[in-house]
C-alpha cells in the first residue's frame, strides 16, 4: 500500500496476505514499534536495581548517581506530549525511525560513559528521543487496527506499558550481576539497530506535512520544556531537600508555575499549538487520563517502593530484588490473554473497576511489611497487583482512546502517556514525602516507648551488651545501644513504608467507584474506525 496523506487511508475490506485485517508488512512493522516502546519504558527502571554499581563506576555520590535515572524521566516527559506534532509534522514511520535510531546511539554513548556529567547527559538524549516511541505505538494501534482487533492490540501494548518498568529491575539486576551495569545499555544496540531498520521499511502508513513546520510553536515548545522539566525535578527532588525550602526546587517550581501558565495560554488560543490539549474536552479521554495518572502512581509507586525495601531493609543485592519483583510481571504475564478474551464479552467498566479494586486490595495487603518479609511474604500481594494492574490498564487503553476521531488520536496518545508518567512522578514525590516524614514520627514514637522503665528495654539491651562484650570490652554498652537505636530507625522506616503503601490503596479504593461515569466506546469508533 503506498502512503497517504491521511493515516486513516487503510482498506476497510481486509487486504490479501493480511493479518486481523492489516498487511502484513504493516503488522510486522507495528509489532516491531511494540519492541521498541518496550525498550523505551523499560530503560526507565532498568537501572533502579543497580544505582549502587554504576555510582561506584562513575565515582559518584548517591545523591549525583539519582540523577541517571532522573536524567531520563525529565527528558521523556518533555518529549512525550510533542510526539504528536512531530508524528504530524515528519510521519509515523520518520519519527519512530529517529527515535529508534538515537535511542540507540545514546544507549551506546551511555554503555562508554567515563564520568557522571557524561552519562546524565547521554541519558537525558536516551529519554528525550526514546520517549516518541511510546505514544507513537498508541496512536498507531487505534489507526490500523478496528473491531476485536483493536481489543487484542490494546491487551498487548497495555501488557508491554506495565510489565516493562516492572521487569526492570529484574533484567538490571541480572545483567549488573553476570556481566556488568554496563550491559543495561549495550543490550539496546543491536535491538534498536533493528527496529530502525524495520520500522522504516514497512510503516509506510502515512505522510508528514511539513507544512506544519512554518507554523512550529518554539516559544510554546520552551515553555513546555520549562514547564515539564521542572516540574518532574520538584517532584524528584523536593522530598529529599525539604521542597521550598531548598533555593534550587523554590527557583524551579516558580519557573515551572511561569512557565506553566505560558504553555497553556499558548495551547489554548494558539490555532496551530504545540499540543492539542482539547482532547480533555472528551469525557472519556479526560477520565481515562485520570486512571491513566493514577495507574502511573500505583505502578511506578510500587516497582520504586518494593525494591527500596528489600534493598535498604533486607539487604538484598540486585539478582534477589529482581528475582523477587519478577513474580508482578509473570502475573501480568499470565492475566494478559484473559483480559483479552473477557474485554470482548464484558462491558469494559466492570474490568476496569476490578482492576482497580484488585489494586487496591494488593496494595493493602503488600502493607503488612515487616523486617523478615522476603519473597515467601510478598509473591502472593505482588501477583494481586499484576493482575490487578493489567485489568485496570487495558480497558483504560481502550476508553480513554476508543471514543476520539481520528485527527485528534495522535496528539491524545501523547497526553494520554504524559498523565501516566506524570502520575509516576507525583508518585515517587509522594512516597519520599511520607517516608521522610512519617519516619519521623514513627522513630519519634518508638523512642518514646524505649525507656528504662520497661522491663524488656533494660533485658535487650543487657543481652546485647552480653553478647558483644567478647569482642568489645567496655565498649559493649554503647555497642548495644547504637545497634538498639538502629533497630528503631529501621523499624520507623517499615512503618512508613507500610504507610505509603496503605495511602495509594486508599487512592485505588477511592478511584474505584469513578468507573460509572465512564460512556463505553462504540465498536469501530475512535481511531482507524471513523471516517
Amino acid at each position: 500500500m503506498s502512503a497517504t496523506a491521511n493515516p486513516q487511508a487503510i482498506p476497510a475490506v481486509p487486504p490479501s496476505g493480511s493479518v486481523a485485517g492489516v498487511p502484513t508488512r504493516h503488522f510486522l512493522g507495528f509489532m516491531t514499534m511494540v519492541l521498541g516502546m518496550f525498550m523505551a519504558i523499560l530503560d526507565i527502571q532498568i537501572v533502579s536495581a543497580s544505582i549502587s554499581d554504576i555510582q561506584a563506576g562513575l565515582a559518584a555520590s548517591p545523591d549525583e548517581a539519582s540523577w541517571v535515572q532522573t536524567s531520563y524521566l525529565i527528558a521523556e516527559t518533555v518529549m512525550i506530549p510533542l510526539s504528536g506534532f512531530l508524528s504530524r509534522l515528519l510521519s509515523t514511520r520518520v519519527l519512530f525511525t529517529i527515535s529508534a535510531a538515537g535511542f540507540t546511539i545514546f544507549s551506546l554513548l551511555c554503555a562508554t560513559a567515563s564520568s557522571l556529567p557524561v552519562m546524565i547527559l547521554a541519558r537525558a538524549c536516551q529519554g528525550f528521543l526514546g520517549g516518541a516511541m511510546i505514544p507513537t505505538v498508541f496512536a498507531t494501534a487505534f489507526i490500523l487496527f478496528r473491531g476485536p482487533a483493536r481489543g487484542s492490540v490494546s491487551v498487548l501494548i497495555g501488557l508491554t506499558a506495565t510489565l516493562a518498568p516492572t521487569i526492570g529491575p529484574t533484567l538490571g539486576g541480572y545483567l549488573t550481576e553476570s556481566l556488568s551495569w554496563h550491559w543495561l545499555f549495550l543490550i539496546n544496540v543491536p535491538i534498536g539497530a533493528f527496529i530502525a531498520v524495520v520500522v522504516w521499511s514497512t510503516m509506510d502508513i502515512d505522510r508528514g506535512d511539513r507544512r506544519l513546520f512554518g507554523r512550529f510553536d518554539w516559544l510554546g515548545l520552551a515553555a513546555m520544556a520549562v514547564f515539564l522539566g521542572s516540574m518532574e525535578y520538584v517532584m524528584e527532588e523536593g522530598p529529599r531537600w525539604d521542597w521550598l525550602d531548598d533555593p534550587t526546587i523554590a527557583t524551579l517550581a516558580a519557573a515551572a508555575v511561569i512557565s506553566g501558565i505560558f504553555f497553556f495560554w499558548r495551547a489554548l488560543f494558539r490555532e496551530d499549538p504545540i499540543v492539542e490539549l482539547r482532547a480533555f474536552a472528551n469525557g472519556n479521554f479526560a477520565i481515562g487520563s485520570v486512571f491513566a495518572f493514577l495507574i502511573g502512581i500505583g505502578l511506578y509507586g510500587a516497582v520504586y517502593l518494593v525494591p527500596l525495601f528489600l534493598g535498604r531493609i533486607r539487604g538484598f543485592n540486585s539478582m534477589q530484588i529482581g528475582e523477587t519483583m519478577f513474580v508482578t510481571g509473570a502475573a501480568m504475564f499470565l492475566a494478559a490473554p484473559i483480559v483479552g478474551r473477557l474485554s470482548r464479552v464484558l462491558d469494559l467498566r466492570i474490568l476496569m473497576g476490578f482492576g482497580l479494586a484488585t489494586t487496591a486490595l494488593a496494595m493493602w495487603w503488600t502493607s503488612t511489611l515487616t523486617a523478615q518479609s522476603g519473597f515467601a511474604e510478598l509473591w502472593l500481594p505482588l501477583s494481586l497487583r499484576g493482575i490487578g494492574t493489567m485489568f485496570a490498564m487495558v480497558p483504560v487503553n481502550q476508553v480513554a482512546l476508543g471514543t476520539l476521531p481520528p485527527a485528534k488520536i495522535k496528539n491524545a496518545s501523547g497526553l494520554f502517556n504524559l498523565m501516566r508518567n506524570l502520575g509516576g512522578a507525583v508518585g515517587l514525590a509522594l512516597i519520599n514525602t511520607i517516608v521522610i516524614d512519617r519516619s519521623a514520627a514513627h522513630r519519634l514514637h518508638l523512642q518514646e516507648g524505649m525507656n528504662w522503665a520497661r522491663s524488656g528495654v533494660s533485658s535487650s539491651v543487657d543481652a546485647i551488651s552480653a553478647a558483644l562484650s567478647g569482642r568489645l570490652g567496655d565498649l559493649s554498652d554503647k555497642a548495644a545501644l547504637a545497634r538498639v537505636s538502629a533497630m528503631v530507625t529501621r523499624e520507623a522506616l517499615i512503618l512508613s513504608y507500610n504507610d505509603v503503601l496503605v495511602t495509594i490503596a486508599i487512592l485505588f479504593a477511592l478511584a474505584t467507584p469513578l468507573v460509572v461515569f465512564i460512556k463505553l466506546p462504540k465498536p469501530g469508533a475512535g481511531g482507524g474506525g471513523a471516517h
